[in-house]
């Protein structure tokens, strides 16, 4: 947030166009094609086209428009969005129970969020590249390959971040947003009659006169929200400000005028629902129209990209994810992170999913599943928020919550259907996401639960230490500890094998709190328990990352001074031994057992020098 607040306003607006928008702005390539293709023999008739575009134009306005803009945006904590944001401010007010629930719900919508992950990138750029056959109809069996080293190379690029490179992002997509509106103002002009599809009788109608084919088409006019959710998880980094002045003034007027320009395009020429994005364009514009096209997709690709990797680091930091690698990539901005173990195995996903689907329109059949549940969710969230956090009157509350619901519920059912015909897919990598964060957490939970945090236990075994200490040593020794009055296990093995104890010795907590951000002034609790021991809580919101640096420098204006190259930091790291467990429960322990041995060690999480780091352990049953 305090980059964005940095930003004048028009820059604000010039960022959320290349950053918040790429996903739903490149959604022309393929909404109006693939909502045409479920009608009978692929007939186009006038009915069907103005109900279309009318159920466009009204998804537009009452999902991304009113939903998102109006009402969820709104639902900011500490200026962050997105689906973790809000479980965690729905969790505020509530009990145990609901909370349960509510944490659910959660992982859920981010479990989905790396279901849409692997299907946005893929349908994205082919959808691009398919451009080819229309200017080069013998081309056509190069989409597949070159849209695969397209995306090879966003992949390769990402270890050394996209800092740099992103700051074209903006023009190149205020472009593409001038060029759409262009476009649409062309179609429009041959056939004005389509901008009466702004009436939503239209769109009724259609749905009414066609009960057979209404859940079809409610499928498919998802993909004109797909990427709705972007403009409340990137609230963070740009405010909400900008994203809601970029939405209503360059990407919704855009996007509108394209659609209802396609629409007119294919009312005058029927042959030209093959692909009416492109042949809406004039043929001297249509190579460079499929570069910019090509260049569009790759920026929404890269902006699920980095919404993954997002995620992933919220999700480590709140303990529903192991602690991995994450590299941050820009000096400058928190949010250039890069997690190489992700984006392989995101590369991985995406390549298997262009190479078995081929097609965008077979992807289209994929796409909506993981969306509409995540808007559900968010729906259900949002509720919640509304009448705990907000105080609304109960049925007020729940009137917003229906109203979203009548919208969201529908659509999500719609695309239920797509299911067996490759939305399984996004379901399968989305659950299988959720079951690893809800594994993780509680076996996580389970095993922390067993230490003991006795504050009675550990201020008997420091004033033992301070009647009959063991030979004393200089210096300063941290003990980094996982509850606030745990008894280290690094100090027993420590005062057990080489028998010496510190000139001074420090029980160091960093906790986790369920905030995006900790001031610096509220980060430390430090207090003095005995001659030589102080105990030190360092508070970080999920949005942070822990430095021990920091943590040592703000000690020492509490009066505690300290470096890092004047300390010895204790650690322990317990080689874990599963009890006998039987069938789901041996799955469980054996995946937790893996994502343990191979988690990030504590000096690597907290950025200690390798150097002043003495690790300690033994074996620990779970």
């Amino acid at each position: 947030m305090a980059q964005s607040e940095k930003q004048s306003l028009p820059a604000g607006m010039l960022a959320a166009a290349g950053i918040v928008f790429g996903d739903i702005g490149t959604s022309p390539l393929y909404t109006l094609k693939e909502c045409l293709s479920i009608l009978p023999s692929g007939a186009v008739t006038e009915e069907a086209v103005m109900g279309f575009l009318s159920l466009i134009f009204w998804g537009l306005t009452l999902i991304v428009t009113v939903k998102y803009v109006i009402f969820i945006m709104r639902a900011d904590h500490d200026g962050e969005g997105g689906i973790l944001t809000l479980m965690s401010l729905a969790r505020q007010n509530v009990g145990a129970r609901l909370s349960r629930i509510i944490v659910l719900a959660g992982l859920t919508g981010g479990a989905f969020f790396y279901g849409d992950g692997i299907i946005t990138p893929a349908i994205s750029v082919l959808s691009a590249v398919e451009g080819i056959e229309v200017v080069a109809p013998a081309l056509d069996r190069y989409i597949v390959p070159l849209s695969v080293v397209i995306l090879t190379l966003l992949f390769v690029i990402q270890k050394h971040g996209t800092e740099r490179v992103s700051r074209i992002f903006g023009p190149i997509m205020l472009v593409w947003f001038i060029t759409l509106a262009v476009l649409g103002v062309r179609g429009i002009v041959m056939n004005p009659h389509v901008l009466h599809a702004l009436n939503p009788a239209f769109a009724l109608t259609f749905l009414l006169n066609h009960e057979a084919l209404s859940f079809a088409a409610l499928g498919m006019v998802v993909l004109a929200v797909t990427g709705a959710e972007a403009l409340y998880a990137d609230m963070g980094h740009l405010g909400k400000t900008p994203i809601r002045l970029a939405w209503l003034i360059i990407a919704l007027p855009a996007l509108v005028l394209n659609y209802f320009g396609q629409g007119a395009l294919v009312l005058a020429d029927p042959s030209a629902v093959k692909n009416p994005f492109y042949i809406l364009a004039p043929v001297w514009a249509q190579i460079p129209l499929i570069v910019l096209s090509t260049l569009a997709t790759v920026i929404a690709a890269q902006s699920i990209i980095s919404g993954v990797y997002t995620l992933t680091h919220q999700a480590i930091r709140q303990g529903f994810l192991p602690p991995m690698r994450v590299i941050f990539t820009s000096a400058t901005e928190s949010g250039q992170i890069y997690i190489p173990v992700v984006n392989w195995l995101l590369f991985a996903a995406v390549t298997v999913v262009i190479l078995a689907f081929r097609q965008s329109s077979a992807l289209s059949s994929a796409y909506g599943i993981v969306v509409t549940g995540t808007m559900v969710l968010t729906a259900c969230l949002a509720g919640i928020v509304a009448f705990k956090n907000w105080k609304w009157p109960l049925p007020v509350a729940l009137f917003f919550l229906l109203c979203m619901l009548l919208i969201d519920v529908p659509l999500f059912a719609a695309n239920l259907m797509k299911l067996l015909s490759g939305g399984w897919v996004p379901v399968l990598l989305a659950m299988t996401m959720l079951v690893l964060m809800l594994i993780w957490s509680s076996e996580r939970s389970r095993l922390i639960r067993r230490l003991t945090d006795d504050p009675v236990r550990l201020k008997a075994l420091i004033s033992s230490l301070e009647a009959s200490p063991p030979m004393r040593v200089g210096g300063t020794a941290i003990f980094l500890t996982r509850k606030e009055y745990e008894i280290p296990q690094a100090l027993l093995h420590n005062l057990k094998h080489n028998r010496v104890l510190h000139e001074r010795t420090v029980l160091l907590h960093i906790k986790t709190v369920d905030l995006p951000r900790v001031h610096n002034q509220k980060r430390i609790a430090l207090r003095q328990l005995s001659p030589s021991f102080w105990q030190v809580t360092a508070a970080y919101g999920w949005h942070e990352r822990p430095s021990m640096k920091d943590v040592l420098h703000l000690c020492g204006l509490e009066g505690f001074g300290c470096t890092l190259n004047e300390a010895s930091f204790f650690t322990s790291h317990d080689t874990l031994v599963m009890k006998k467990r039987r069938g789901l429960a041996h799955a469980k322990g054996a995946i937790f057992h893996f994502f343990q041995r191979n988690a990030l060690r504590a000096h690597e999480q907290f950025r200690i020098p390798a150097n002043r780091v003495i690790e300690l352990g033994g074996q620990k049953e779970f």
